[in-house]
């Protein structure tokens, strides 16, 4: 059975179509029109806009240092590592400067992932944070051991530094590292955020401009008239905003450099340098630690420097001093290798933790300095460039809203005396 409307809907429905028939019912039309359209285009252009500056503010509060955090812990720890094996092969008690390195780099740690877990809203960071924070008292736990039974001479003490090192390679480093992975994501998530077309505002402003076009047509046919001043504005209002979201994209699209050569990935490389540096270092120690066969640490520490030369000379040109003194810390490891297979012990430790310009020690440091230092330049590049991109978005919110709302009002005022001609 066929519904049929209420007679005074019928009525009122077609009394709407006979009065869009009319040249007033037209004009009245295009008035609605243009007023829900400019107002529709206005507040989606403040809500794409605002949310632009608000993801900037998200960026340099949140994830940039969140994504540095968990930076920070992956380098701290791979750091412990090594300033562990070092203190270790050193024999006895350890000088003042190791065993400061090795508490550094656990303060270090304990620091980047207090961050990281204030930091840790999803149930997946979550996870990653607990799982640290179990793991690094039993590390910790297990290089003491080891520098006890060490300093009474005890050989068991390669064993448990062995096991702490296994625990840091097999659990510790690979949640450090999925973290950071996470946190990279969620800080380019960001960047793509702030940088993007808000294409949803552009296309009704578009929408706006098109619907004064047609308007301006009726009006031609209708009234006779080839200009309406009021939709002429509007249309020009409409024109400086799309102008103003279009200009503020493109400059914040190229104040941001995400590309192979940018601060974003150069610092994700210099962080990256730093952990493949330390956990070769490890490599290095634990060599002459185990005092046994060096076929897999050899091959572990080739795979590591030979992923380390590559992210060094992505970010460095080829006479840079970060890659001679990555050359000089390679001729130093083959010299000690070269005293290790000639069963020279002691010139092998000598070569590895001693304190001449030509020992490998020195050289690690400088090294390792040279990063962190670049490392620390390029996150100051990262957060500008952020701040930068955001400052684009400034006042867009506020000013296309108003701009809209004179399109919305000068279409009312300039159809209005048509209007009224047909009283």
């Amino acid at each position: 059975m066929r519904l049929r409307l209420p007679a005074t809907v019928r009525q009122g429905a077609d009394w709407l179509r006979r009065l869009a028939a009319t040249t007033p019912g037209a004009i009245a039309a295009i008035a609605v029109a243009a007023v829900v359209l400019c107002l529709i285009s206005g507040l989606v252009c403040a809500n794409e806009l605002s949310d632009k500056t608000t993801r900037r503010d998200n960026a340099l509060t949140r994830s940039e240092p969140l994504n540095n955090a968990a930076q920070s812990l992956y380098v701290a720890l791979s750091q412990a590592d090594a300033s562990a094996a070092t203190a270790f092969l050193s024999g006895g008690v350890e000088s003042p400067q190791i065993r400061s390195q090795y508490q550094q780099a656990l303060a270090d740690a304990a620091g980047a992932l207090a961050t990281a877990t204030a930091g840790a809203n999803d149930p997946q960071s979550r996870r990653i944070v607990a799982n640290i924070s179990a793991d690094l008292p039993a590390y910790t736990g297990l290089v003491e051991s080891a520098r006890a039974n060490n300093r009474q001479g005890f050989p068991v003490g390669s064993a448990y530094l062995r096991e702490a090192s296994g625990l840091m390679q097999k659990s510790l480093l690979p949640s450090a590292a999925q973290l950071a992975t996470e946190r990279a994501a969620a800080l380019r998530a960001d960047q793509r955020a702030i940088t993007g077309p808000p294409w949803l505002a552009i296309v009704l402003l578009l929408l706006v401009l098109a619907g004064a076009g047609a308007a301006s047509r009726i009006l031609l046919r209708r009234t006779n008239r080839l200009f309406n001043l009021g939709i002429v504005a509007a249309a020009g209002a409409a024109l400086v905003a799309l102008l103003w979201v279009v200009v503020s994209a493109i400059t914040s699209a190229g104040a941001i450099d995400t590309g192979a050569g940018g601060p974003t990935t150069r610092s994700e490389n210099l962080a990256q340098a730093r952990i493949l540096g330390q956990q070769a270092r490890t490599d290095e120690m634990l060599e002459l630690i185990t005092r046994g066969d060096t076929t897999g640490t050899e091959a572990d520490f080739s795979a590591k420097t030979g992923q380390l030369h590559n992210r060094l000379s992505g970010v460095a040109p080829a006479d840079s001093p970060v890659l001679l003194q990555f050359s000089q810390w390679l001729a130093g490891h083959r010299k000690q290798v070269g005293y290790y297979d000639a069963a020279n012990y002691p010139a092998a430790v000598e070569q590895a933790i001693g304190t001449a310009p030509t020992d490998s020690s020195g050289i690690f440091t400088a090294l390792d300095d040279s990063v962190r230092a670049d490392l620390t330049r390029t996150r100051v590049q990262v957060r500008e460039q952020i701040a930068s991109a955001g400052d684009s978005w400034i006042g867009g919110a506020a000013g296309t809203l108003v701009l809209l709302v004179f399109a919305a009002g000068a279409a009312v005022i300039g159809l209005w005396p048509r209007l009224k001609e047909f009283q």
